[in-house]
């Protein structure tokens, strides 16, 4: 268990992370079995006493190991599988197929048979009832179908997510069990989100509505009859001095200097082609050549700021970085947009450098297409903090527009349904072809204008012609770039606007009230854990 998440691009990584979750997972079970019977001197209650909640597909092994311990403690087969399946909900996070973990039975019944044993019955209960689903098919244990099968509850995380999971991701499962799907829409802490990382912020709202908000964010609601000038001119005043205090650990980290003067427009998420770092970035050249020829006027000077890491084998998603780095080194080093543009790619992006570019960030870029961000998490952070929402109407986004008003971000980019309609018939060299801006940019993956290598040939290639896996740009990068650079260009254009620009973000700040994880466990407990507060 000495690294989180081996690579699992060959053999010996995907048996290591096989040995790391049945190891976690049965640590876990064998606890909470050993806790109970020392408690209760049964397992006959189980059921009514614990609540398991499998957050993904990686403790999924759980199942059956459950259904192990309690057949070796003298209950049969059925009995066991009837305690697991009251015992267990499950939380889908992710609609990416990759991500739904599927194993080859050889490979699991070589670390864990008797395990397999437990699946392939499980498996036979399945198609006894449902004949049309699996959990196992061809040779391959389908560790999604297992957690929703042995499972009380199944949710997604955000109210457009949880409906693209009944509608096709589980759609059959939903039709066998409607009953067991729910919404959880995700949350943050504010205690961490905001109190820990922007005191300064918090002590200002503190200051309007009272001082246990941070133990209820619904309060923050009491602060849009307060948004005046004068609130908004505060507010500027403190996101300057997060830019400041950014800036110093910026300097010490990367031997960047940025200049808090500027807008920072901040992307800050895992590395993923779905996430559309590339699009971003393919933006920020555009923009660059647009100055350097004198055809982007009014542009307020901007900082666009990455941060991310890649899963080990993500070929890909290191690409992605590695231009974006050295599209940074070719801005930073041309004095003509010196004073206009700034990129920086922080290094070692995790939770304690959040805490420092969240409070600080201007405009909170969400841009997945339409229908493959679960939920996020990041885009409440930034919301909390004062940012605008450059985005799709995809995950919680959606739920953001909803609270904050559209008129208060900057939404763009195809819906699921458009996205649906064409997936199978979009032409993406017909737009570069056809798009003189995003063609040049395009090109500088592969022309020379910055370093290359034969993974970012790769990139331009799965952009225009796709590769064996998947069709040309199956993101839709270039279905949704005039719209998104378009957003983009208009929330750059209107920052300008000091009190405008502001009153936008705590427009956002004080519609965050929904977004907080109290409300989110709180829903967990009552309506999938059924726990019902002690009596005094």
């Amino acid at each position: 268990s000495k690294v989180l998440y081996p690579n699992d691009n060959h053999v010996e990584g995907k048996i290591l992370r096989l040995r790391q979750q049945y190891f976690l997972s049965a640590a876990s079970i064998g606890d909470i079995v050993q806790n109970h019977l020392s408690t209760y001197g049964t397992l006959e209650n189980l059921g009514d006493k614990v609540a398991i909640q499998l957050n993904d597909t990686h403790p999924a092994m759980s199942i059956p190991e459950l259904i192990r311990l309690l057949m070796a403690e003298g209950m049969n087969f059925d009995q066991s599988f009837e305690m697991a399946q009251r015992t267990f909900s499950y939380t889908n996070h992710t609609v990416m197929g990759e991500a739904l973990e599927k194993w080859n039975m050889d490979l699991l019944r070589s670390v864990v048979p008797e395990i397999c044993d437990i699946l392939v019955r499980i498996d036979n209960k399945l198609k006894s009832e449902h004949p049309n689903l699996f959990v196992i098919r061809d040779n391959t244990a389908h560790m999604a179908n297992l957690s929703v099968y042995v499972s009380s509850y199944v949710n997604g995380v955000a109210e457009i997510h949880s409906q693209i999971l009944k509608d096709s991701l589980f759609h059959d499962w939903y039709q066998a069990y409607p009953e067991r799907f729910q919404n959880k829409t995700n949350g943050v802490t504010p205690r961490r989100w905001m109190g820990l990382c922007n005191p300064e912020l918090t002590q200002m709202i503190k200051y309007r509505v009272g001082g246990d908000f941070l133990m209820n964010l619904d309060k923050l609601e009491n602060l849009k009859p307060m948004i005046d000038d004068d609130m908004v001119r505060q507010f500027n005043q403190i996101k300057h001095m997060k830019k400041v205090q950014l800036a110093a650990v910026v300097e010490k980290h990367e031997g960047v200097h940025l200049n808090p003067d500027f807008m920072f427009d901040v992307q800050v998420k895992r590395a993923h082609e779905y996430k559309r770092q590339l699009m971003n970035a393919l933006s920020v050249v555009d923009i660059y050549f647009r100055l350097k020829d004198g055809s982007l006027q009014n542009f307020y000077p901007t900082v666009y700021l990455f941060g991310a890491k890649s899963a080990p084998g993500y070929v890909r998603a290191k690409a992605v970085i590695r231009y974006i780095n050295r599209i940074a080194k070719m801005i930073d080093q041309d004095p003509a947009v010196r004073d206009k543009l700034q990129v920086v790619f922080v290094q070692n992006y995790n939770c304690s450098y959040a805490e420092h570019i969240i409070p600080a960030a201007d405009v909170s870029e969400q841009i997945s297409p339409a229908g493959t961000e679960a939920s996020g998490t990041g885009n409440m952070k930034l919301m909390l903090n004062g940012a605008v929402t450059l985005g799709t109407m995809d995950g919680a986004n959606v739920e953001i527009v909803q609270k904050a008003g559209v008129e208060n971000n900057y939404i763009f980019g195809a819906s699921v349904e458009e996205l649906n309609a064409i997936r199978n018939t979009y032409w993406a060299r017909g737009i570069y072809d056809s798009n003189r801006r995003l063609h040049r940019a395009i090109d500088t993956l592969v022309d020379g204008t910055v370093p290359t290598d034969d993974e970012q040939r790769e990139l331009y290639t799965a952009l225009l012609d796709g590769a064996s896996w998947h069709r040309p740009d199956h993101y839709f990068i270039l279905k949704d770039y005039d719209a998104y650079l378009d957003a983009k260009l208009r929330a750059n254009r209107d920052y300008a606007d000091r009190l405008g620009f502001g009153r936008k973000c705590l427009i956002n700040l004080a519609s965050g009230g929904k977004f907080s994880s109290d409300r989110t466990i709180r829903q967990y407990a009552s309506e999938i854990w059924h726990i019902r507060p002690q009596q005094p």
